[in-house]
């Protein structure tokens, strides 16, 4: 039986392999904005997540659909009026067919990566409104006009004669991203509370150092696609014969992206050692992203020593910048966005010439060529933010009131708690809500007074009120009652009968709860309520850090124990807990015995005693 030889056409097969190589590290670049949700999330206040996580959401929603029916044309008039007067069509995306959209869609998962990076900077106060107008206008035309001086073969492509290098978005997606997001923060102010009226800065710490590593990594991983991505062309055809295209030069992206990521968690782990004492774990996984920056822009020409260069320098650089950005330039950069992308970004684009493997052209035109680049970029990024920022607080659209800030802008922007199940009340637990020596809020009868409570009550008088317009005298209260002379005063503990009802109240450390547990079921008191609460006593403050910065923590996370008890002692129950719980140590915690005026089962309806 003959057989036939499978004819395959070459360029057939080169091209449907090289457009599934762009779809699959498209996708991989895509699924960053997962990371980015999370490294954000992670480092703004628990009263602001769900802002950061709409903001990312439609950072991707609105910005892809704008750079495909303006942006994506923008860029290409842009590349052919500053780089030769080539042809263009504003709108050739709409008809661009297959290869064309594939194209098409990897450029625009470049551009919302460099969106997204400002939302980080703006966190906690810009209005929801003015973050989507911005962009709408960056995915529009700002950064369009980036690309198209650059890769769409503008001016910048081919300045001083060698144009200027970017591989993969270094300077034109982060390091634009990160001076973009400097700009915004800048223009839109620090959040309240941020600095002082003297100008020294407070810690604001984030609310999960876990949502920032995971993010990190998620970032990380997604980077692999963004610079080995890239090496776009799998295939070629040459003489009728499938040769490697931009695979010739896969491996060394995959290896110098590898080392500069891992050098610039060293870079600014170890500088935050130097400058503290301490590995600020945000400062390293911040310090991993930055490497990676660093390297974006040259990944395909730098050798391999360059690459551990480029990355220390570039991790070595954040705590620096960041210190600067906030203490000398007071601006408020919560996510970090200027020393993980900008500066980095702008130091790697520099540092080109001087790391390469080979280098065809004079090194000093090299490097003038990455100057004018970078000043360009910078400069119009710069122009371009401040105008739009500038134009939205002349019309008042810029942040939101000091009450919603205080507020939090979960509930002030979107309705939402992102987590309900500790939260109290509409008001929150957010700066702004009455000011409590426990972590909590005062009751609503005391909202507006300024006395510390430091039982959760209400004051005197307010008790009195209530029990007036109630006609309840000696009613049931959360600190355990009003004084004698306002209630039925008992001798018996507030029960008839021999058998009082008392709640025995512990505050203990956390570790101890295990043991407090199994004391009390010795005893025959296995019923108790526990809590996790947060408060101050005899135990010393502690320090805490967040990016290398110190900040006060007096109020201890504790655990409260209720035991109510009818038939056992509640000095049996003291002595157990007690015993328990004690370490010799200050915040071992107290108890306190109040009576219990009645109790009700609601599954059998017994009252009293029997009730416990």
């Amino acid at each position: 039986m003959s057989t036939v030889a499978l004819q395959v056409d070459p360029a057939v097969l080169a091209e449907g392999v090289n457009l599934l190589w762009v779809l699959v590290v498209t996708f991989l670049i895509f699924f960053m904005h997962a990371g980015f949700a999370m490294l954000e999330a992670g480092q703004v206040r628990s009263k602001n997540v769900a802002n950061q996580l709409t903001k990312n959401l439609l950072t991707w929603s609105i910005g892809v659909v704008v750079f495909f029916l303006i942006g994506a044309g923008i860029s290409s008039m842009v590349g052919s009026l500053t780089g030769g007067g080539g042809g263009y069509s504003l709108f050739g995306t709409l008809s661009a067919g297959s290869g064309g959209w594939v194209s098409w869609l990897f450029g625009a998962v470049f551009a919302m990566t460099a969106a997204t990076i400002v939302s980080g900077a703006v966190a906690g106060r810009a209005k929801l409104r003015a973050y989507v107008t911005y962009t709408i206008l960056l995915a529009a035309v700002i950064y369009p006009v980036v690309t198209g001086l650059t890769w769409g073969g503008g001016f910048l492509a081919d300045v001083m004669g060698v144009g200027f290098k970017d591989f993969a978005g270094g300077m034109i997606v982060h390091g634009m991203g990160g001076i973009a997001g400097l700009t915004a923060a800048y223009m839109l102010g620090p959040r309240i509370g941020r600095y002082n009226d003297d100008g020294t800065s407070n810690v604001i710490p984030g609310h999960s150092l876990t949502f920032a590593v995971l993010g990190t990594l998620v970032l990380a991983f997604g980077w692999y696609g963004f610079n080995v991505g890239t090496a776009a062309s799998v295939f070629a055809v040459e003489d009728g014969a499938l040769v490697l295209g931009a695979f010739d030069y896969v491996g060394r992206v995959a290896m110098t992206t590898t080392l500069a990521m891992g050098m610039g968690a060293i870079g600014a782990s170890a500088v935050s050692l130097l400058k503290t004492g301490k590995v600020d774990t945000l400062y390293t996984a911040n310090g991993l992203l930055a490497g990676l920056v660093g390297i974006t822009a040259i990944p395909d020409t730098t050798a391999w020593w360059g690459a551990l260069a480029v990355g220390l320098l570039a991790g070595a650089q954040l705590p620096i910048v960041f210190e600067f950005v906030e203490k000398r330039l007071k601006i408020d950069d919560v996510c970090a966005v200027f020393p993980v992308h900008g500066s980095a970004g702008v130091l790697g684009a520099l540092a080109y010439p001087f790391v390469a493997a080979e280098l065809s052209v004079p090194l000093g035109t090299a490097f003038a060529a990455q100057v004018v680049g970078v000043a360009l970029i910078a400069g119009w990024t710069i122009l371009a933010t401040a105008v739009v920022f500038g134009l939205l607080r002349v019309v008042g659209q810029d942040r939101v009131t000091p009450e919603h800030e205080r507020e939090g802008l979960d509930i002030s922007e979107h309705g939402v708690e992102s987590y309900p199940e500790f939260e109290d009340g509409e008001e929150g637990f957010g700066e702004g809500a009455p000011v409590q020596t426990d972590g909590g809020r005062v009751s609503d009868a005391n909202a507006a007074s300024s006395d510390l409570r430091s039982d959760g009550g209400v004051p005197l008088e307010a008790r009195r009120a209530s029990s007036d317009d109630d006609d309840d005298e000696g009613r049931l209260m959360t600190d355990g009652g009003v004084p004698v002379e306002d209630s039925a005063a008992r001798t018996d503990g507030g029960v008839d009968g021999d058998r009082e009802i008392e709640m025995v109240t512990a505050i203990i450390r956390p570790d101890k709860l295990g043991d407090v547990k199994q004391g009390l079921a010795e005893i025959g008191a296995p019923s108790l309520t526990v809590t996790n609460v947060s408060g101050r006593g005899s135990q010393p403050a502690k320090t805490g850090q967040w990016r290398g910065e110190e900040y006060v923590v007096d109020l201890h996370q504790k655990v409260k124990i209720e035991c109510v008890v009818a038939d056992v002692s509640a000095e049996d129950v003291i002595d157990a807990i007690a015993e328990a719980a004690q370490t010799g140590e200050p915040g071992d915690g107290k108890i306190f015995v109040t009576p219990v005026k009645s109790a009700l089962q609601i599954r059998t309806g017994k009252e009293g005693p029997d009730a416990v």
